[in-house]
């Protein structure tokens, strides 16, 4: 027989744990909402579309994120935890307040340059996600630059690398005379057209949409109005080539050997161009090893330092190689031969959300937009088909240094060495023509 005076109890126990049950179903179905709110702002937000991390958890790969393949696995990983469940549940709306809440979360991981800020991307994504102007992680700048410009093979002054490089990648007289080059302009390009915002906009440049530009910088008298001729003799150093990511390789490069990489590839442009009369140095410091996330900021100080013993250097290249879908090659063929195609580079210490950033100040912007302008104006004219479009994105790359700063995607991981060797002649043609003032 039931004792009538647990009743009561009974009943009282029944209500909470039926109060607990709506509780915690309540908070379920709001905890799956915010996901999905969540989800919703980083599909449509700069994060997704520009962090390797979040674009390798969703599934893509932009051709812009030098860093999709290796940084954002490993970012993903630490990423994963907390993000998967957001992945799961895309559905409900996104209010302003609660992006900009998301986006300071996130882009709070990777601030940049000599303000202390963390990141964990890269120094210029914030500057770059693959991308960066000289961010450093809580105040450890140029720890590891230092040390790789100690150890560093400089071509034309001190190298055994770059010898190394320079014997396994013919390069010079033989190399250039196989190669037909284009004397005469083999295609008329309208000025007239290019003074219409959209067109110029349009035919010549990718803007990436974390990043705005107006008429007013972006104009064909305004970048046609420098002056790319060199100042200097090529009694001192004039152009500097070097390598923010030195491990970048190709379909068929040899781990082995760094002559069939970026870096063989930047030996050979910069003999070609010494073949033109140029003094350059090709500079193969290693700032991407152990990890792509700092090697903006890495790289800085060695450039710095460069820049402090020759003071006489006007140009600074960057150079690159692309990472693409695996499906993708971006290829094309000129005299016969199958080339890479390669893709100028401009940062604009400018965002959307974030309008123009104070601690990436580059004043010489306008003159980095005049240059690769220019130069990608005489590939079109020379070699239709080499460049392609000019790639504008918000940060500022290491790109401050020198008004003729040039960042250069060369190729891609789809590209073969000997795609990539090819391209190098015209290349090193169309920097020839663009810096003795052709265009």
């Amino acid at each position: 027989m039931y004792d009538k005076r647990k009743i009561p109890q009974l009943f009282l126990c029944l209500m909470l744990c039926c109060g607990f049950l709506f509780i915690g179903k309540a908070f379920l179905v709001y905890y799956q909402q915010l996901s999905g709110l969540f989800y919703k702002q980083l599909q449509g937000s700069i994060l997704h579309s520009q962090t390797p991390a979040l674009s390798y958890i969703g599934g893509t790969q932009s051709h812009t994120d030098w860093n999709a393949h290796d940084t954002g696995k490993q970012l993903a990983q630490q990423l994963v935890p907390v993000y998967q469940y957001v992945l799961n549940y895309p559905q409900t709306a996104a209010g302003r307040q609660d992006r900009e809440l998301l986006e300071q979360i996130i882009l709070s991981e990777g601030r940049d340059e000599n303000t202390n800020y963390s990141r964990s991307v890269s120094a210029d994504d914030m500057e770059s996600a693959a991308d960066s102007g000289t961010q450093e992680p809580d105040g450890q700048a140029g720890n590891g630059a230092h040390q790789g410009l100690a150890g560093a093979a400089v071509s034309g002054q001190s190298t055994a690398g770059a010898a190394a490089a320079q014997a396994a990648v013919p390069v010079g007289a033989e190399q250039a005379e196989a190669f037909a080059y284009h004397t005469d302009k083999v295609n008329e390009v309208s000025l007239e057209r290019l003074k219409d915002f959209d067109t110029l906009l349009s035919e010549y440049y990718v803007l990436d949409n974390m990043t705005t530009i107006t008429p007013e910088q972006l104009n064909v008298e305004k970048l046609l109005s420098y002056d790319m001729r060199l100042e200097g003799s090529s009694d001192s150093p004039q152009i500097l080539i070097y390598h923010t990511h030195s491990q970048e390789a190709f379909a068929d490069s040899d781990p082995s050997d760094p002559a069939t990489t970026i870096v063989g590839a930047g030996e050979k442009l910069a003999e070609l161009l010494r073949g033109y009369g140029f003094s350059v140095i090709h500079h193969t410091g290693q700032y991407d090893v152990a990890s792509r996330d700092y090697a903006y900021s890495n790289a800085a100080p060695a450039v710095e330092q460069l820049l402090a013993e020759n003071p006489s250097i006007e140009v600074i290249i960057d150079l690159h190689r692309d990472g693409v879908a695996e499906g993708t090659h971006i290829v094309t063929e000129i005299g016969g031969r199958r080339m890479a195609q390669f893709m100028f580079f401009n940062g604009l210490s400018r965002t959307k959300a974030r309008g123009n950033i104070e601690y990436l100040a580059n004043e010489h912007i306008d003159e980095n937009l005049a240059f690769s302008f220019q130069a990608q104006l005489t590939a079109n004219e020379y070699y239709p088909g080499l460049a392609r479009k000019i790639y504008l994105k918000g940060y500022r790359y290491n790109m401050h240094y020198r008004g003729k700063s040039l960042l250069i995607e060369l190729g891609a991981q789809t590209n073969t060495v000997e795609e990539i060797m090819n391209a190098v002649e015209p290349l090193a043609h169309i920097l020839k023509l663009t810096l003795e003032g052709r265009t």
